[in-house]
């Protein structure tokens, strides 16, 4: 390393010991910042150094951008790992972490503000070659009679999104021309009440579309290259559940055409950092929705299908260094399955906070488990409910799924309530078995069709 050999990772749970580990890899110190209720995160014993940053609430701790960079300042670190949610896609946090000295672990601050951005990235995409979903190209304005027949050519059924919306949140579907006008002004009071920003735009409504995306590395020296695409359909009211890599169905001349334009697309944007191209995929076309521009929960079924290790890259781009691979080295193996854990009542899903009595994680060839819980942690209230991620990898995808039947029997989580047994219904499903279901199966499966 050159320019970091300290940094704070301003984040907590699995994702803080994922970023922790690949820098003890890298030989780089560390620094947990915690609040109060997670004063026994297994990194934080783990790192060489720990801040306290506040009480519980996040607004008061993981949000306090000032605390986590008081808090850099007083350990000298020289870097920070943003981790996923909380600040990650925060741009006005990676420009306040940059004007303070310190290097952020991610893109640029105005790459993060056009992502942001729903209407912004829309546009941006389509300059750069991405195929995007009919729609409005932009944002609505107040013209009623502009609106209606914008629907009209765009075709029945429409969505109407909140530009700065996400987690399922600002969203409506539209069925009928009826209903349009009051779905538009309904769509923009909740995104001005969620978000901040009133600004909504309108989409083709696909309805049986798969969620499939596409992980980038880009450096700052104008190397971008795609690792292939996750299928991430396994979904419950916009939150995914299940993923895999490679999508089950997907020729390879269609991922690399597509995985050759979210690359193409980097250079254009001047991106930096590991990214994640979101589409909707109906009918053989992709449908760019948004980019994620930071590392995705579900990273681990790419780094087992290639080899390479997102966190240590995002950390050596940061550094300054080239991309220590080209397109052509990357070779796909295999398939990789992903369960996210999550502290919630299997049957309705509330969450389960409490003392974890006893925890046996699963091994074997194959198994991976990314967690930060331990006998005796107690699981704390105040944040996401997902206590750990379970991968497995095989030479096949069906192996995969065996692998994680057998995975998910081993483990055993005690004291609280887990959505282990959701799962193993999940991976006994004989359409996931088959795979290629679309992102309403799973509510489907459930009985939850709205």
């Amino acid at each position: 390393m050159n320019k970091i050999n300290k940094v704070l990772i301003a984040n907590r749970g699995e994702i803080a010991l994922r970023v922790l580990r690949a820098c003890k890899e890298l030989g780089i110190k560390t620094v947990a910042v915690y609040s109060t209720a997670d004063k026994d995160l297994k990194h934080v014993r783990l790192a060489d150094e720990a801040v306290c940053i506040g009480p519980p609430p996040s607004a008061q701790s993981y949000l306090n951008i000032p605390a986590i960079i008081s808090a850099a300042e007083v350990t000298h670190a020289d870097a920070i790992h943003p981790g996923y949610g909380f600040l990650s896609e925060s741009a006005d946090f990676a420009k306040r972490v940059e004007e303070s000295g310190f290097i952020f672990i991610g893109p640029r601050a105005e790459n993060i503000r056009v992502m942001g951005d729903k209407v912004a990235a829309i546009e941006a995409m389509q300059k750069s070659g991405v195929p995007c979903v009919p729609g409005s190209d932009g944002g609505l304005d107040d013209n009623s009679s502009n609106n209606m027949s914008l629907a009209k050519k765009v075709g029945y059924p429409i969505i109407i999104k909140a530009s700065g919306g996400g987690g399922g949140r600002g969203m409506r579907v539209v069925e009928k021309e009826e209903n349009l006008l009051e779905s538009i002004e309904l769509t923009k009071t909740e995104a001005e009440s969620f978000f901040g920003n009133a600004e909504v735009y309108m989409e083709k409504f696909l309805t049986t579309p798969r969620h499939i995306e596409i992980q980038i590395l880009a450096d700052e020296h104008g190397n971008a290259i795609h690792l292939g695409e996750r299928d991430c359909s396994m979904q419950r009211r916009h939150q995914k559940v299940v993923e895999e890599a490679p999508a089950p169905g997907i020729d390879l001349k269609l991922r690399n055409k597509i995985g050759s334009i979210c690359a193409d697309a980097c250079k254009a944007i001047n991106y930096r950092g590991a990214g994640t191209f979101e589409f909707l995929f109906e009918n053989d076309e992709f449908y760019f929705i948004e980019m994620n521009t930071r590392v995705q929960v579900e990273h681990p079924v790419t780094e087992f299908i290639t080899g390479i290790d997102i966190v240590r890259e995002q950390i050596k781009i940061a550094d300054g260094q080239e991309l220590s691979i080209a397109q052509n080295d990357i070779e796909f193996n295999g398939h990789a399955v992903e369960c996210r854990i999550n502290a919630e009542d299997p049957n309705n899903f509330m969450p389960s906070p409490g003392k974890i009595t006893q925890y046996h994680a699963p091994g074997g060839l194959g198994v991976r488990v990314d967690s930060h819980i331990y006998n005796g942690y107690t699981v704390p209230p105040h944040y996401d409910s997902m206590v750990g991620k379970l991968i497995t990898f095989s030479d096949t995808r069906i192996g995969a799924i065996i692998k994680m039947q057998n995975a998910l029997d081993e483990m055993v989580i005690d004291g609280i309530k887990t959505n282990i047994p959701l799962q193993r219904k999940i991976m006994q499903n004989k359409v996931f078995q088959e795979g290629g279901m679309n992102i309403h199966y799973l509510e489907k499966m459930l009985g939850e069709s709205h």
